[in-house]
């Protein structure tokens, strides 16, 4: 159960970027969608399982959820502590007469909100996308929201074990990662969790028809019982001779991490820190370097050329570098979720940064 103290902290950070922008109030979307379930339950401590769900946070005063009338249920409606629950017809329609002529901020106009109800809400209302305020007014963690985060990095952990010891070559994609998944439900996932393997340079998902080879690329991701996602996997079996020499780059990142990591340095730094030993290879870089990560899975800030968004104590980011080979096939992937501190990133799984070979126990 989140405290009333940790509830407060929340809107006391978002009312201050609010304020910052000069808005009434704020619109918080969620979906169904993997990954976007996230700012609602941030805003509110419901968890979506099915359709959507909208925040109102006025500047001041009491919040409301709104939910959609045509499906009753989209979750257990009673683990908000939003008490103001409004069951609409058009929830567009309700949030458009509710704040209209106000200047309101929307996070989730670019991916999450939905297109009935944008259309009836958007002549009427004064829209400020809201998507990096939000997300930065939420990237500094509590201690409350630090034991969530960890304990997803524990099962996260286990997840991976358990990966590794169902993997063999010649096996497929599905029936390894049933034991990783089966443990994920029986930790308090439920439905948070998006699991795959690189198929070539490419992700997968981890399918009965997808069979492993002598090399296997596994990408983990889920949200613990708290609702913090967290992502952690390492490459399993023998790399050629490219991929060794990918390893090495993955080697000094993991080393420029620790320091990069820190209070003061931006995002742009961290990358240039941690991408120079693929870029000096003259590797390519596909998937993003890095990113912050919480309730929702991708958050701003990104850790990416040009980004000069300050870090502070107590960010978590996902890092996993997507270093491809000049022949668009071989390449590495592998994820760890790191924490800000005075002292720089600390990575939160513990796990050695190398390739782990097939039949290898834990220690």
């Amino acid at each position: 159960m989140v405290s009333r103290t940790e509830i407060e902290r929340r809107y006391s950070a978002v009312r201050e970027a609010m304020t910052e922008q000069h808005l009434d109030a704020v619109v918080v979307c969620g979906s169904e969608y993997t990954g976007f379930e996230g700012a609602v339950t941030y805003m509110s401590g419901f968890v979506i399982v099915h359709r959507y769900a909208y925040v109102i946070l006025p500047r001041e005063g009491e919040p409301t959820i709104v939910f959609p009338a045509e499906a009753r249920y989209v979750g257990e409606h009673g683990t908000s502590w939003i008490e103001d629950q409004i069951f609409a017809e058009r929830p567009g329609q309700y949030i458009g007469d509710r704040l209209a002529a106000q200047r309101v901020g929307l996070y989730g106009l670019d991916y999450v909100l939905a297109v009935r109800d944008f259309e009836a809400m958007h002549q009427r209302v004064g829209f400020v996308p809201f998507d990096v305020e939000f997300d930065l007014a939420r990237a500094v963690k509590s201690e409350t929201e630090l034991e969530s985060v960890r304990d997803s990095v524990r099962i996260n952990t286990e997840g991976f074990w358990a990966f590794l010891e169902a993997y063999a070559p010649g096996k497929t994609a599905a029936e390894v990662l049933a034991p990783a998944e089966k443990l994920f439900v029986e930790e308090g996932c439920g439905r948070l969790t998006m699991n795959m393997v690189l198929v070539g340079a490419e992700f997968a998902m981890a399918r009965e028809s997808t069979v492993l080879g002598d090399f296997c690329i596994p990408s983990l991701e889920i949200a613990g019982p708290g609702g913090h996602w967290v992502e952690v996997s390492r490459s399993l079996g023998k790399p050629n001779a490219e991929v060794s020499k990918m390893l090495e780059a993955y080697e000094e990142y993991f080393d420029a991490a620790k320091p990069a990591l820190r209070p003061g340095a931006t995002s742009h730094d961290v990358h240039r820190a941690v991408s120079k030993g693929f870029t000096d290879r003259g590797y390519h870089l596909g998937h993003v370097t890095g990113h912050s990560i919480g309730m929702t899975m991708i958050e701003h800030p990104k850790i990416g050329e040009g980004i000069e968004t300050e870090l502070r104590e107590n960010m978590v980011f996902s890092m996993h570098p997507h270093v491809i080979a000049e022949n668009g096939q071989d390449c590495l992937y592998m994820q760890d979720t790191w924490l800000v501190t005075a002292d720089g990133g600390e990575p939160l799984a513990g796990l050695p940064m190398r390739i782990y070979e097939a039949g290898e126990t834990r220690p």
